[in-house]
């Protein structure tokens, strides 16, 4: 438990435009682990969006679980070396992407992020996860991370897509289909 580790919010520490790690050491704000680290803080918040709306509990049950996932996740960032994230949350977001793609319509064209508010928010999360996943793969160019945190933001991102179709299901909004050169004439 983390009793009153947040007690104190200004520390002033940063103010030299450094940071602390989760293991002691500080390192510059610029960095390109902080970078990492505040682009999985903004997809989490993203998915905050997403469950401020009305939603099934289905799906938002496995927001939830995503947004406990980020944080374990983030903590592996943080502290480099350490790993919490396991083959079994990896399965979860596969299963859950099995469960909720079982009850939506096959695609057989793309679809422009939107239709519903919930949807259109999981769809900014979904692009918010790819970029998050695209700074995770360059920091692993140089730096330690765990080979499944990458894999968990790219079957993240395929959740995310199928969630955002799902709450335009349950709103009783169709998705928004891609019509090639609509505008050209």
């Amino acid at each position: 438990m983390m009793a009153n580790r947040l007690s104190k919010i200004v520390t002033r520490t940063g103010d030299d435009g450094s940071t602390g790690l989760g293991d002691g050491s500080r390192v510059s704000k610029a960095s390109h682990r902080i970078h990492v680290l505040g682009e999985i803080d903004e997809l989490n918040s993203h998915l905050g969006v997403a469950l401020a709306e009305n939603l099934p509990d289905t799906l938002r049950n496995s927001l939830v679980r995503v947004q406990h996932d980020l944080f374990d996740l983030g903590g592996e960032v943080c502290i480099p070396g350490r790993i919490a994230l396991q083959e079994v949350h990896l399965a979860r977001l596969e299963a859950d992407v099995a469960t909720f793609n079982s009850t939506l319509m096959p695609l057989k064209e793309f679809i422009l992020p939107g239709g519903c508010r919930a949807a259109a928010a999981l769809h900014v999360a979904r692009t918010v996860c790819r970029r998050a996943e695209r700074a995770l793969v360059a920091l692993a160019v140089n730096e330690s991370v765990s080979t499944l945190a990458p894999q968990y933001l790219n079957r993240l991102s395929d959740l995310l897509f199928v969630l955002a179709r799902s709450a335009n299901q349950a709103a009783g909004q169709a998705d928004v289909c891609w019509q090639p050169g609509l505008n050209a004439a």
